[in-house]
């Protein structure tokens, strides 16, 4: 398993999550939306849950079913970042 960043961080980015990683596994690049956690670099530890300001990062587990759409985002970001940054805009059009 792994933590999520899901939809309650675009465009919010306070990145206390990347200060608190002890494996710097939250990444985020000039132009992003909003931040992303490398599923395969993250060990589980939940500190970064705990750091952010709002709410935005989950257990992969509890995500939130609106949310769970951010569960594949998270981890397209490492394959394909523009891939992931559409699907951030189509998210943010569709009023959600």
């Amino acid at each position: 398993m792994t933590f999520v960043i899901a939809n309650a961080c675009i465009d919010v980015m306070d990145q206390s999550c990347i200060e608190v990683c002890p494996v710097d596994c939250i990444y985020v690049e000039v132009g992003d939306r909003m931040c992303y956690i490398e599923p395969n670099e993250c060990i589980d530890c939940g500190v970064c849950e705990s750091a952010c300001p709002v709410g935005a990062i989950f257990d992969e587990p509890a995500v939130p079913k609106e949310a769970e759409s951010f569960t594949a985002i998270n981890a397209l970001w490492f394959t394909d970042k523009d891939a992931a940054r559409t699907q951030i805009d189509a998210f943010m059009e569709a009023g959600a």
